[in-house]
């Protein structure tokens, strides 16, 4: 990625102007960069931010300059059949989440450049829909706020509202970087009895335990489902896929006592099949998947927040380090190198 100058539109109606105060560097950016996921180029990417509201066009009444901001991509309509029947994070009104390349608020050299997932956050100022913002205290740190907008929200929704795990359960999350991390937390809140944390990254694997595992598994060190269903005695009720593997969702699934639920939020490439045996259904065991938590963020996320001012959530301790707009290379480099949870980009404005 290289750091150009670009032109942003006004905001029109129904859209806010926001100066950007922080965003994560998550592993979904990093799948658009190698080519997983296709998108449109040149593009801004980014999609985990905060920030605060600079101007907002007409017809916008929920926000005013001045206000704190969280964006999330999962922006919704609020009128049509997911949304009225709670779902809105799978919302696909084109008139508040345009498609890949349709978005028209940003220009570069004088042509058109492409807004990631309707935000683009890596730049100090974003155009986007109000229903992509919800406004929260002021006393919240924004640098610690921005990991709410994609990695926390997702963990804690997985949990919450898409697997809805019960008190006392036992619990399996594979993957414990920013999202399995956050996933992990969201267990220990919830009253998961046993969370069982997988990694290979040995700094990882610690740093779960800090946010509640009460196990952890080394993947690199043999059989892991085998492992699993002898800690728990047959396996756990819930596990979740946070990485986005072939092999890894597979385990999730191979890891579950009968009538166990395995949900998947890790981003899987694009043309990947997974594979399971037909038999094993009979035993009632299922398999899902996840957008975004099933989150309805602008409920959500000022309750992480409070649960995050009670000391419940930890945000503080997922922050491996505060980088410049300028290291943003080598924040993604450091990513695919491990011993690192989340890397953010802090605006000097």
């Amino acid at each position: 990625m290289t750091i150009e100058n670009i032109a942003i539109d006004k905001p029109k109606r129904r859209e806010v102007l926001i100066r950007t105060a922080a965003a994560g560097l998550c592993h979904s950016d990093l799948h658009f960069i190698e080519g997983s996921y296709p998108t449109p180029v040149p593009i801004v990417l980014g999609h985990e931010s905060a920030g605060i509201v600079e101007a907002v066009g007409e017809d916008v009444t929920y926000l005013k300059p001045g206000d704190h901001v969280i964006s999330c991509l999962s922006m919704f309509c609020g009128h049509c059949e997911f949304c009225l029947s709670g779902h809105l994070s799978i919302c696909q009104d084109p008139e508040v989440k345009p498609g890949p390349g349709k978005s028209k608020r940003l220009h570069w050299k004088g042509e058109h450049m492409n807004q990631f997932l309707n935000l683009s956050s890596f730049a100090e100022q974003m155009v986007v829909h109000e229903h992509a913002l919800v406004k929260v205290r002021e006393d919240m740190p924004l640098d610690l706020a921005a990991l709410i907008g994609c990695s926390v929200i997702t963990g804690y929704g997985a949990v919450a509202h898409t697997a809805r795990i019960e008190p006392g359960s036992t619990v399996a999350i594979f993957g414990a970087g920013g999202i399995g991390l956050a996933t992990i937390n969201a267990a220990a809140i919830a009253g998961a009895g046993r969370i069982i944390a997988i990694d290979k990254d040995p700094f990882k694997l610690e740093l779960a335990r800090a946010f509640g595992a009460t196990d952890v598994i080394d993947a690199n060190a043999g059989d892991t489902v085998k492992r699993i269903i002898e800690l728990t005695s047959g396996g756990v009720h819930y596990s979740f896929e946070c990485i986005g593997l072939k092999v890894t969702a597979e385990q999730s699934f191979s890891c579950l006592r009968s009538g166990g639920t395995s949900t998947l939020i890790g981003m899987i490439p694009v043309g990947t099949r997974i594979e399971l045996h037909g038999v094993d259904f009979l035993r009632e065991r299922r398999i899902q998947g996840s957008m975004m938590g099933s989150n309805r963020f602008r409920t959500d996320m000022p309750r992480l927040i409070d649960f995050f001012m009670q000391g419940k959530l930890h945000l503080k301790e997922m922050i491996s380090a505060r980088i410049k707009l300028e290291e943003i290379n080598e924040g993604f480099a450091a990513m695919k190198t491990g011993g690192i949870a989340r890397n953010v980009i802090v605006f000097d404005h």
